[in-house]
């Protein structure tokens, strides 16, 4: 990310996500200058440590997209976990996350608890549906936000006779441009806004959404 390289220098993210879309979020922001520290589950960490292919420890991909960022690991299902997330949080001005909508207010760490230690916290939720709404709490992966969204049948072989059953893109469409492309720009545009007002917001990010997005044209 040429020229960007300090842009974000004194910035600190605390990284709960898993996988590829939050991953990828926090190492654009990585790129960009900010101290990224990954908070990991004890034992088997992030579910990424384990695809293939795999290096000498872990898998090339988990180290590719977590390059440039610090690691610990916490067991926010402790009481001792959970207060060092919060001693954590009141020292950041990031705080991502891709649980299933309800999962950290369960646990007590909700924004409503996070925004009492630290009125300037900008906290971001990516998740498959949104926060609210009837898909809200229903599990899902790239190809199902594709779907709803309805930018699977643009991969479908045109045929004579009709469309051809869609093909799988052999990229992570809804991941990376439903979920962590729009995470990063509405994450800057909050660091923006807190420059101004003093206060810190909550993200909802919706790869679906994110997708629908990309249909412009379409429509």
């Amino acid at each position: 990310m040429s020229g960007l390289g300090s842009a974000l220098a004194g910035v600190t993210v605390l990284d709960l996500t898993r996988l590829l879309p939050g991953g990828y979020c926090s190492l654009l922001l990585a790129d960009m200058g900010a101290d990224v520290l990954k908070i990991e589950e004890p034992g088997r960490g992030d579910y990424l440590r384990a695809f293939p292919p795999l290096g000498h420890t872990q898998s090339r991909l988990f180290t590719a997209l977590n390059r440039g960022k610090r690691s610990l690991t916490l067991n926010l299902k402790t009481e001792r976990g959970r207060k060092i997330l919060l001693d954590l949080a009141r020292r950041a001005d990031v705080l991502l996350e891709s649980f299933r909508p309800g999962v950290l207010d369960r646990m007590g760490l909700g924004y409503a608890t996070l925004r009492g230690v630290n009125p300037r916290l900008i906290m971001c939720a990516i998740s498959g549906y949104g926060q609210r709404g009837p898909l809200s709490a229903r599990a899902g992966h790239d190809l199902n936000y594709l779907g709803y969204a309805g930018a699977l049948p643009q991969f479908a072989p045109r045929q004579a006779e009709g469309a051809a059953p869609p093909v799988v893109p052999g990229v992570q469409l809804a991941d990376l441009g439903g979920g962590a492309f729009p995470a990063t720009v509405a994450i800057l545009a909050a660091l923006f806004a807190r420059e101004r007002s003093g206060r810190g917001q909550f993200l909802d990010i919706a790869m679906t959404d994110g997708v629908l997005h990309w249909l412009l044209m379409l429509a």
